[in-house]
């Protein structure tokens, strides 16, 4: 079985021959972008085609950018652990300070791995040690050092994150490490408290209002006031998100509506909520259900999509506040059975029932 190539060992005696030769690392998982011949940008996906390429680029977080920013112009820069839920900037920000600190010689600097794909104890021992172990070169006072940029640590085995923390130890002088991942519990202490952390939060909606519109005037689309709206709040905060249902939207249709970004989406509309929230308040439980089931039948909602966004309508009724926490909490419940594949007629069922309970509660608060 051969042995994988990292990326300090691409350069060969060929490569004045073939420059392309030199723009292929071998690795796996999300690839480093380097200079080169630009892509097709009709196929590139919009959340690639609009990744930013500098720090100043980056939708939000401008306490951290700011913070990461400093450190890096100062040649400072620590470890790092950059932990939060998907499509807020991590991995962004990373890249943006690898062009920063190596330029047009990032991919000779960098070492990527999705840690996803690639998790185990022999990739620390092998790609990783030899990366790091490699004497780097040095292109300037502030890119002496090689950067490892893990994406997706938390999916890596707790045996490859012990070995992980001896390889940080040992060749802290010439790489830094830059850790990436969704949940920091699931990264050992040791490693934690190896790294400097930075949590980042879901965009706000204004933020990813303000990209959606720099994509807009870009494309030169035809967006509706709604249905910027409405990508906005599907997105919840992320922005990897909404690029992709804003693409798959336009590919759909010309006009990008609400309901267009709805339909796309298969998520439930509005006032589709309104309307089911209105029938679980008011109507018998048997016509209640033959309507919810005939709804859900003609436009194929899921039944999980319908509690989530009814859930949410809960909030704006008003109502008692021991009656809102008992029907929250039913609804809690059973989105969590939807989450196991239980039947959808049984918990539909269970649905109605409770807000019948939480009508019936209404009616003795009001007398």
């Amino acid at each position: 079985m051969a042995e994988p190539i990292s990326v300090m060992d691409i350069d060969d005696d060929n490569n004045n021959n073939d420059d392309n030769h030199s723009l292929k690392p071998n690795n796996k998982g999300k690839n480093v972008v380097v200079a080169g011949t630009p892509p097709d940008t009709k196929a590139t996906p919009w959340v690639e085609k609009y990744r930013p390429q500098s720090l100043t680029d980056v939708a939000a977080h401008r306490d951290i950018i700011d913070t990461i920013d400093r450190l890096t112009s100062e040649n400072k820069l620590p470890h790092l652990l950059l932990y939060g839920p998907p499509g807020t900037g991590k991995t962004s920000t990373i890249l943006a300070v690898a062009r920063k600190l190596y330029g047009s010689q990032m991919h000779n600097m960098v070492l990527e791995l999705n840690a996803s794909d690639e998790r185990g104890i022999d990739v620390v021992r092998q790609q990783i040690q030899d990366f790091a172990s490699t004497q780097s070169f040095s292109f300037g006072p502030k890119s002496s050092v090689k950067l490892v940029l893990l994406d997706e640590a938390d999916a890596m085995t707790k045996d490859a994150q012990f070995a992980l923390r001896r390889v940080i130890e040992k060749y802290t002088k010439n790489t830094r490490f830059a850790l990436i991942c969704n949940h920091v519990n699931k990264i050992i202490p040791a490693l934690q408290s190896r790294c400097t952390r930075f949590r980042f939060a879901p965009l706000d909606a204004i933020h990813v209002s303000e990209r959606l519109k720099h994509v807009i005037q870009a494309e030169g689309l035809d967006v509706s006031e709604s249905g910027l709206v409405a990508l906005v709040r599907l997105s919840n905060g992320d922005m990897r998100k909404a690029l992709n249902i804003f693409q798959s939207t336009h590919m759909a249709s010309q006009q990008i509506t609400e309901e267009a970004v709805y339909l796309c989406t298969g998520n439930p509309l509005p006032k589709d909520i309104e309307q089911i929230s209105y029938w679980l308040l008011n109507e018998t439980f048997a016509e209640s259900f033959k309507r919810i089931s005939a709804v859900k039948t003609r436009k194929g909602l899921a039944l999980v999509d319908i509690v989530r966004e009814v859930t949410m309508f809960v909030f704006k009724i008003k109502m008692p506040s021991d009656v809102r926490i008992q029907l929250i909490n039913d609804l809690a419940d059973i989105e969590y059975r939807l989450s196991f594949g239980c039947n959808d007629k049984l918990q539909l069922g269970s649905l109605i029932a409770t807000f019948t309970r939480a009508r019936a509660a209404l009616v003795a608060a009001a007398k």
